[in-house]
């Protein structure tokens, strides 16, 4: 993805990202158990508190391999190697998520997810992306948490959430939102919102801000999540 520093005021981002806490580590956004070796080039890192920083990892490990499975089927499906490695070397996880596994009437494979457990890594991977973005901080609880499988949508729905709101205003002077919203593709139009890839066919995501802070994400082309913070 491209590398573009941000301008924004430095105020609006104060300590650790997710809790606003005294950084001593440092974040990728997003997560890399969730993307494929050799990682992205200028993969985003943004400044957190030690114990944020090793605080997610259970849970994104579980989520990471949750999606993985869901998406393949079965653990013995699963195709990437580091999730592989993850449910071999953790015997516990594994069996964890192959309990949640379950044939519908229908005969499809259907897993239910532990529901806080994805939110939680959710809400995390959409705080970084306002931070990186926007240079919004929301230590706040989001008012609307969604993460379903893509194909579950109505098309419809699909149709909403593949594409995100143009807003009328720009979003803050400086930040790398408003340099992509000014950043003229090779067809000569405007970039505006347009889906940010940090891994093809493994993570891609848009966030805007206009009286509210939007984040989606789409993970393993599987994964459709959207996480909207509401305007104080």
């Amino acid at each position: 993805m491209d590398h573009l520093n941000s301008f924004a005021d430095s105020r609006l981002v104060s300590g650790c990202l997710y809790c606003g806490s005294r950084t001593e580590n440092r974040e990728h956004i997003p997560s890399r158990v969730l993307l494929n070796t050799p990682y992205p080039e200028n993969l985003p890192v943004l400044p957190c508190c030690k114990q944020c920083n090793s605080g997610f990892s259970l849970d994104e490990e579980y989520f990471a391999c949750l999606v993985e499975c869901a998406r393949t089927g079965s653990i013995d499906s699963v195709v990437r190697p580091k999730i592989r490695r993850i449910l071999q070397e953790s015997p516990m996880l594994a069996s964890r998520i192959m309990s949640a596994r379950t044939a519908a009437g229908t005969g499809e494979i259907i897993f239910k997810p532990e529901s806080e457990r994805i939110i939680s890594v959710v809400v995390k991977l959409a705080r970084g992306h306002a931070v990186y973005e926007l240079a919004e901080q929301r230590l706040d609880a989001p008012a609307h948490v969604m993460a379903v499988p893509l194909h579950t949508l109505t098309p419809e729905a699909l149709g909403h959430f593949e594409n995100p709101p143009q807003p009328a205003a720009w979003p803050e002077v400086g930040t790398r939102a408003m340099q992509r919203m000014v950043h003229v593709t090779p067809d000569g139009s405007f970039a505006a919102n347009d889906w940010i890839e940090v891994q093809e066919g493994q993570y891609r995501y848009t966030a805007i801000a206009e009286g509210a802070v939007l984040v989606r994400m789409v993970i393993s082309e599987y994964l459709a999540c959207e996480v909207i913070w509401e305007d104080d």
